[in-house]
């Protein structure tokens, strides 16, 4: 009964993901993509079935399985780029040191301003990092590893359907600024973003995100103590 359970939601997940897609590949708004709508549609499907989440997981612990890979998969377009970022070295270095700090700082002040508690802000601050790592960061310096990934899930729809339009109003048309701005806000999400642009965006993107989180896991632990 319960492998047919996980089959059930594995499949019922799967499908939604590939009549959403169609959707946004017809329609290309920002907040037509599959993952917003996706995870929209699935939380109203089992609010009003009254499902739980276990019972939902059992199937979708299959796809979770799948993160670690699919994030190692990204590199395959920085393989391609390689010679390209070597040229540009200075660069990213410099704007991942730059969106790492950015990012940490921005999430500690926003929750001091609004006096959330301290759990909370450390929770908050590695929103831009990629979702292990985010929960690892988290749990080091004192917060919750679960509101971390509901963060990062934030930070990465949040950058991916508004990017576009962020990008458009500033007129960054270059690959470098495409692909930086998306990987280093919005981790994978905004890496699978920047592939709608193109392969260079892409490579850009995930080296972006990938340095980003190995920054941020340790920058945050020393910038938080000293905070």
């Amino acid at each position: 009964m319960f492998i047919l359970q996980a089959i059930f939601w594995f499949l019922f997940t799967i499908v939604i993901y590939v009549v959403l897609n169609r959707i946004y590949q017809i329609m290309p708004y920002p907040f037509l993509i599959p993952i917003l709508t996706g995870t929209a549609l699935l939380v109203i499907i089992l609010s009003t079935m009254n499902i739980s989440y276990d019972t939902y997981f059992s199937g979708g612990r299959v796809i979770d399985a799948f993160l670690g890979p699919a994030i190692v998969a990204l590199a395959y377009p920085l393989y391609k780029q390689r010679e390209l970022l070597k040229r540009y070295k200075k660069e990213l270095l410099s704007t991942v040191l730059y969106a790492s700090l950015l990012g940490i700082l921005s999430g500690y002040w926003l929750t001091m301003l609004f006096g959330f508690e301290e759990v909370i802000t450390s929770s908050f601050v590695p929103k831009n990092v990629t979702t292990p790592v985010a929960m690892e960061v988290a749990r080091m310096i004192g917060g919750e590893p679960a509101l971390a990934v509901i963060f990062v899930m934030i930070a990465g729809i949040g950058g991916a359907v508004t990017g576009p339009w962020v990008l458009k109003q500033f007129n960054i048309s270059n690959f470098l600024g495409i692909g930086m701005a998306l990987g280093a806000a919005s981790h994978a999400i905004g890496t699978a973003k920047a592939l709608e642009y193109g392969q260079e965006e892409a490579a850009v993107s995930s080296i972006g995100m990938s340095l980003c989180a190995l920054c941020v896991s340790i920058i945050a632990p020393i910038l938080i103590n000293w905070l």
